[in-house]
């Protein structure tokens, strides 16, 4: 009981310690469903511009309706792992749909993208084959790689961010490689930037390496109809493997999938340990998903009025006198220099009626804290308007601007 004691007393000096230093984050709690507005703690009317939702299809009439006849058909959870007797019709319907969508053979739905790519790596790696990742790769893609090495004794290199002088002279490196594996981000989320996908691809080719492509920030924003950031760059169907998740353009409930060929994703069903050691994603969440997905390809307008709105918030933005950081995607992200400045300025902005999350360390690096401002498809010109109103205030009152 005393060591118990002495522990929750170093965790609550901890605690006090981040709030002292102004970078302590607390949780803001919603009281209706995730839209462009949103009732927040007794406040009534809350704009919301952090938030994955970029369709706004986490309110859509069809998908909740969707999720609602999913849990009556097939009821609250699987009540098992997919080998055994969790995988339902459902399942492949949705995971038909996925791979249709971002142009592959097959795919294999996860509980969460994070679970996705954790257990990628370590399931199709074995020693003498060798990884190399982004420097700005999500952490799900992190620890998947250090995973495998751990595992499987891979070896393993990162490059720097976007830069294919490094990630070339990695590659070349590995030439004795049993096979190479380039890991990247379609969209880095933290930058609002796109990865250097058709060079990667040029640079694949070149070293007979396999190219796995996180689209989680990409798959139904990115392209013309939303299918990614192979859509975008026109190199649909050309990369290996995808993992993408369905908790955020897509409905934003929960869940991920690995999307390529048919033969990978019946090796995952073998051998990946989310798969094999955690229940199946629930019926609801699948059915919901699915209807996003065919929601998507009926309304393609629903990504073109994202990407106006992007381009909109973007130059507007800027005009106020900030300096966004550069982009072709919905993701402004605003630097501000230190993570007690980012959340001062989310604290006042909320007091605006405007929610926006500030980055900080560890999350970024230090210095390079932020306000990340996200599109969404949900949001009319005058959200938009009034959101840039609400920073022109907040940024002169803190000499931003």
């Amino acid at each position: 009981m005393a060591r118990n004691s002495a522990f929750n007393e170093s965790l609550e000096q901890s605690i006090a310690k981040l709030k002292e230093d102004g970078v302590y984050k607390r949780l803001n709690y919603i009281d209706s469903p995730q839209a462009a507005r949103v009732k927040m703690e007794g406040r009534g009317d809350v704009l919301i511009l952090s938030s994955n939702n970029y369709l706004g299809l986490s309110n859509e009439p069809e998908v909740v309706r969707a999720g609602i006849e999913g849990l009556e058909k097939y009821g609250a959870g699987t009540g098992s792992v997919r080998f055994i007797c969790g995988t339902f019709t459902i399942h492949r319907e949705l995971e038909q749909a996925l791979a249709e969508l971002v142009g592959t053979e097959g795919s294999l739905s996860y509980v969460s993208a994070w679970n996705a790519n954790e257990g990628l790596t370590a399931s199709i790696v074995e020693e003498g084959d060798f990884v190399v990742s982004d420097a700005l790769n999500h952490a799900s893609i992190i620890d998947s790689i250090r995973l495998a090495k751990t595992i499987t004794k891979c070896t393993t290199a990162v490059y720097k961010h976007s830069d294919l002088a490094d990630l070339k002279s990695k590659l070349e490196g590995a030439r004795g490689a049993r096979r190479r594996i380039i890991w990247t981000d379609g969209v880095f989320s933290m930058e609002g930037s796109l990865a250097k996908l058709p060079d990667i691809l040029q640079l694949a080719k070149e070293f007979d390496a396999i190219v796995v492509v996180d689209d989680s920030h990409g798959t139904g924003v990115m392209g013309a109809t939303g299918r990614g950031v192979a859509e975008h760059y026109g190199v649909l169907g050309d990369v290996d493997v995808i993992t993408s998740t369905l908790g955020k353009a897509l409905g934003g409930a929960a869940g991920g999938f690995v999307a390529g060929p048919a033969a990978l994703c019946d090796m995952l069903t073998q051998r990946s340990r989310p798969q094999l050691f955690s229940n199946a994603l629930p019926p609801t969440v699948a059915s919901s998903a699915l209807a996003s997905v065919k929601h998507l390809a009926r309304h393609p307008e629903l990504v073109r009025k994202l990407h106006d709105n992007a381009r909109y918030f973007r130059a507007a933005i800027a005009e106020a006198g900030f300096k966004p950081l550069p982009g072709e995607t919905p993701i402004v992200p605003i630097i501000v220099g230190e993570t007690a400045s980012a959340i001062k300025m989310s604290d006042m902005l909320l007091e605006e009626g405007v929610f926006v999350t500030g980055f900080g360390f560890p999350v970024v690096p230090q210095g390079e804290a932020r306000v990340r401002c996200q599109l969404s498809a949900a949001h009319s010109r005058e959200d938009l308007d009034e959101a840039i109103a609400a920073f022109k205030s907040v940024g002169t009152k803190l000499g931003l601007i």
